[in-house]
């Protein structure tokens, strides 16, 4: 049984992003096989409610409240500093008290969840309380992601987002150069990452995605929430930029394309906190934001397109694997399949510009095609994203034999 020091900038439950999906599977597979020791920041008062339900997973479980107003003040600090203002975003001292004394027992090792939560171990292994092993997952390209904030925002944003995207490129860098392993969510983003950081290529690893395609299943019976239709259907956190961007676009400028052939067309943005942005959009007609829903499934199921029309993106996007795993018809931009082994044409409709996406979204509803796509999208899901699979090689980066480990977590603490 090794001992884990997991550190993510987020609560990794419940797994209702993005990035909670990939950090709760993460913890979830080592924690049932090792003892783990879980440290993360809090920025919705409603996820305190799982904290007892994580302590019953990990060994042990050290949550800090992030308030997200009185953490971009603080970040602010960075300005001054000459640092990314990330790091100044997730900093604490309480957290750093926490990490300082589980580094002190010394014989562990330490994951890392995202690039600001490697502040917390200094220089990586520097000195006292040297973790066994640091393996940084990156998730994606946070720097470039900025970077795309930048060329699509006006001063003086343009200006702030360009600077934290070369400064949090430096301090990727940085991190990877001292860390044992970085993985990335696909090998699309490990080799662009290489390119930036050729120093650290040999450390660079992908550790594909996965969904959860029992939860996420056509064959389950869920009540319809549409009357009428054909429904054209958006899910993710609505407070998030992109996300906001992307929807504004398909409302404003690909729907009514759409609707003239399609009148009838329905377009459903799901998930929680709607910006007043994507508040507004629902004046539009034929346009329904639901807010935060107790189960995204069954718009999932019942949509009679899923669409991700994000200009802006990195990573693999989760909401287009979900569609394809409940077999909807997919359709999503170059950026939103980016880093997906999926066929353009077989599998799901890729397409750029509103009149093309358009085009596209008239397909997935009517092509002859519709039923062999929407099989063959399930088939992949199956192939290349289960998440069992992808989580197999896990902890030989943590320099572990994953054929040793034990099956449960009370078998972890009773070896």
């Amino acid at each position: 049984m090794a001992r884990i020091l997991f550190l993510a900038h987020r609560i990794p439950y419940p797994p209702n992003k993005g990035d909670k999906i990939r950090s709760w599977h993460e913890l979830q597979h080592l924690a049932a096989r090792h003892d783990v020791c879980l440290g993360a920041f809090v920025d919705d008062p409603e996820d305190w409610q799982h904290e007892a339900f994580l302590r019953g997973v990990c060994a042990d479980v050290h949550l800090v409240p992030l308030e997200p107003r009185a953490a971009k003040l603080r970040s602010l600090r960075s300005l001054v500093s000459g640092e990314p203002l990330s790091l100044g975003y997730y900093r604490s001292a309480d957290m750093q008290r926490w990490v300082d004394a589980k580094l002190g027992e010394g014989g562990q090792s330490v994951f890392l969840f995202s690039s600001p939560m490697a502040q917390y171990i200094g220089g990586i292994g520097e000195g006292t309380g040297r973790p066994e092993r640091v393996v940084m997952d990156f998730v994606d390209i946070d720097s470039d992601k900025w970077a795309q904030y930048a060329r699509t925002h006006r001063l003086p944003m343009s200006w702030v987002y360009g600077r934290e995207a070369r400064l949090l490129e430096r301090y990727e860098r940085e991190v990877a150069r001292r860390a044992d392993a970085s993985l990335f969510v696909s090998e699309h983003e490990a080799e662009l990452f290489r390119a930036i950081a050729p120093e650290s290529a040999e450390t660079v690893h992908a550790l594909n995605n996965g969904v959860d395609h029992h939860y996420f299943s056509p064959d389950l019976a869920l009540d319809n929430p549409f009357a009428g239709g054909p429904n054209l259907v958006f899910t993710g956190a609505m407070d998030y930029w992109a996300n906001v961007e992307a929807v504004v676009w398909f409302a404003r400028e690909v729907l009514p394309l759409i609707r003239e052939r399609r009148a009838e067309a329905c377009f459903t943005i799901v998930g929680g906190k709607p910006a007043p942005a994507v508040q507004a959009l629902a004046e539009i007609g034929g346009v329904t934001v639901t807010g935060r829903v107790a189960d995204v499934r069954p718009y999932i199921a019942h949509a009679d397109a899923v669409v991700a029309p994000l200009r802006v993106a990195r990573g693999v996007q989760n909401k287009v694997l979900e569609g394809m795993s409940m077999a909807r018809p997919v359709v999503t931009t170059p950026q939103g399949a980016e880093g997906l082994s999926c066929l353009p044409g077989k599998e799901l409709w890729v397409a750029d510009g509103a009149a093309a996406f358009a085009r596209a979204c008239l397909d997935a509803l009517d092509s002859p095609e519709r039923e062999a796509i929407m099989t063959r999208a399930r088939a992949r899901v199956l192939g290349s994203y289960d998440w069992r699979g992808n989580l197999a090689g896990l902890e030989s980066y943590l320099g572990l034999d994953p054929a040793a480990s034990a099956s449960t977590p009370e078998q972890a603490r009773a070896s």
